[in-house]
């Protein structure tokens, strides 16, 4: 009799041990905004993803207690950003007129943000949240990891394929050993730097950054705009762990709340990708993960002139990635734009340089063509029917056709007009597709 009650005493107890552990593609440690968004975008990417945290708020010393007024991020309204930003408008029912020539602050009550943050986790599908839960530890399960954590007394265990750090002090990373790199600063990057073509997210007024240009500043935007590359997430040495809060500043502001939220989206992307395709941080493909964020409406680089809501809005981001157009920095009345500029003119200098890096045989068409100082559309065209060799006529014909109905371009077709920046963005994205070439975790071309 004694033996049987042992027996059944060591089946419940291992039976609710068993209950206490939870499998999932991607769990979230920390409820700052960018581990509520991060954890959102997972979700929202189709894998399926727990979120475990104290509480979910806004955080920070500077934050707690206080009405916020967001002067950030007014030109790029990026992905969830603007998704929270929008959301907030309609709850304090201050709506931002379309007319505005210039975006209007956001002001809320911290309280009124935080139950926002929590309302946009109530309605995703595979999401799960805990709250009340204490991170305890970490250690690595084949290729992802088993974490430890306490909630209402009880011990919870959790096993996932791609684990997020999202404590502001990168409590988990530290557990698991990782030597943690200082706050990631995206104006110490060399100008010459291809970083920019891996983005995962952008935006304006970055935390401390002034609004002054910094002499010899090239394509990699300076204070204040800025971009946060792959690699700025990754945790050194540790496949599948990923890093938000603790990259950025430590002395935040309620500034940062932008920032946050859009570098969430993008460590969410990085992170179903691993899960969705059941693979490493080790083997990240850049532009599948960019083109999910930009399904979202997430912008790459921080363009203040081309909305989401312009039908030229994806095809001219892809083009920028890749460098082929840089922004164009505009400085009037003490505010700095980075701009496409969609109606001026393509240099041949301008993009010379990265057509023959992009394609092999670029130099020889150029050899031959030897175009003007502005690239034309005539030029345009057989450069896309050289590359892609269609018959010059019949891409000639097709483009024509298209010019108005199709494309929408305003301008009349005529090949020795010099092509505007958008004309070209437009083309060379929907015949060459730039994007499509592969690039490492440094923005450097893959053969």
């Amino acid at each position: 009799m004694i033996k049987k009650l042992l027996f059944l005493a060591l089946f419940f107890h291992a039976a609710l041990l068993h209950a206490q552990t939870l499998k999932t593609d991607v769990l979230v440690i920390g409820g700052s905004p960018s581990g509520v968004v991060a954890a959102i975008q997972c979700a929202r990417s189709k894998v399926k993803t727990i979120l475990v945290a104290q509480r979910i708020g806004l955080g920070g010393d500077s934050i707690d207690g206080k009405h916020i007024t967001i002067t950030t991020g007014k030109n790029i309204p990026s992905g969830t950003w603007g998704e929270f930003e929008k959301r907030m408008r309609s709850l304090t029912g201050d709506r931002l007129m379309k007319s505005a020539s210039v975006p209007r602050s956001l002001s809320f009550d911290q309280e009124a943000a935080e139950t926002v943050l929590k309302k946009m986790t109530d309605t995703i599908q595979g999401l799960s949240v805990y709250v009340d839960a204490s991170f305890i530890s970490i250690e690595k399960d084949g290729e992802g990891w088993e974490a430890r954590m306490s909630q209402n007394g009880k011990s919870l265990r959790i096993k996932a394929r791609v684990v997020i750090d999202a404590t502001e002090n990168g409590t988990v990373a530290k557990n698991a050993g990782v030597k943690l790199n200082a706050a990631y600063n995206p104006f110490a990057i060399e100008p010459a730097s291809k970083a920019y073509r891996t983005s995962i997210a952008t935006g304006d007024g970055w935390p401390g950054a002034n609004n002054k240009m910094p002499p010899g500043a090239d394509k990699y935007p300076p204070p204040s705009c800025w971009c946060i590359p792959m690699y700025a997430v990754l945790a050194p040495g540790a496949d599948n762990l990923l890093i938000t809060e603790k990259i950025l500043p430590p002395d935040r502001t309620p500034q940062c709340l932008p920032v946050e939220l859009e570098l969430g989206q993008g460590v969410g992307a990085i992170a179903a990708y691993c899960a969705f395709y059941r693979t490493t941080t080790k083997n990240l493909k850049v532009r599948i993960i960019q083109g999910e964020l930009l399904d979202f409406k997430s912008y790459l680089l921080p363009f203040d002139d081309i909305v989401p809501g312009d039908n030229d809005w994806r095809a001219i981001q892809q083009v920028g990635a890749t460098g082929l157009l840089d922004g164009v920095w505009q400085y009037p009345k003490n505010d700095l734009f980075f701009n496409f500029m969609p109606d001026s003119l393509v240099k041949t200098a301008e993009v010379e340089p990265v057509l023959q890096e992009i394609y092999t045989r670029a130099f020889l068409w150029f050899s031959k063509e030897k175009p003007g100082p502005f690239f034309t559309i005539g030029n345009t065209l057989s450069f896309i029917s050289d590359y892609s060799l269609t018959d010059p006529v019949i891409l000639r014909v097709s483009i024509k056709k298209a010019w108005q109905t199709r494309f929408k371009f305003t301008l009349p077709f005529e090949l020795n007009r010099p092509i505007t920046r958008r004309e070209f963005a437009v083309l060379a994205n929907r015949y060459i597709n730039p994007f499509a070439r592969t690039v490492d975790l440094g923005g450097k071309l893959v053969n």
